[in-house]
């Protein structure tokens, strides 16, 4: 529960997706410092070790997609933000793009939330936000060159 949770900030009763994805920037911003093929070995850690412990979670909460499970937007953020542009600006637009896609849950995003089951499905609809955010963070900054 402490890693679905990430640290037990899934557990604040307002927007703890959004906390949680807060939560995740400095572990970014490390990443990013440590090199490209380091965030990706972290990325695809935090998403294989969050699918465990979202599976985990939904059997102790027993609900099929807890609001206390927030490892999903660790691993959404993480990989918006892979090979994005340094500069607290790029982490900003990248945070608002992934909590956009997340939230708003464009096609696929919402058919994985809504069809994949357990800890599989709580990760699946956040890697595809993530992967929307990644791609729109990076046509932004391609555009602003």
């Amino acid at each position: 529960m402490f890693i679905a949770t990430l640290g037990y900030i899934g557990k604040l009763p307002k927007a703890p997706g959004t906390f949680g994805t807060l939560a995740t920037l400095p572990l970014c911003y490390l990443v990013m410092e440590l090199g490209l093929s380091v965030h990706i070995l972290v990325t695809v850690l935090v998403t294989v070790v969050g699918v465990w412990a979202a599976n985990v979670a939904v059997k102790v909460i027993g609900q099929e997609d807890p609001s206390q499970v927030v490892v999903d937007e660790a691993a959404g953020i993480l990989l918006t933000l892979i090979a994005a542009p340094s500069g607290w600006l790029w982490f900003g637009v990248g945070f608002v793009l992934f909590r956009l896609f997340d939230i708003w849950k464009p096609w696929p995003v919402g058919w994985l939330d809504k069809n994949l089951k357990g800890g599989l499905g709580i990760m699946a609809d956040d890697i595809a936000a993530g992967i929307y955010a990644f791609l729109f963070l990076n046509l932004f900054s391609w555009l602003m060159r």
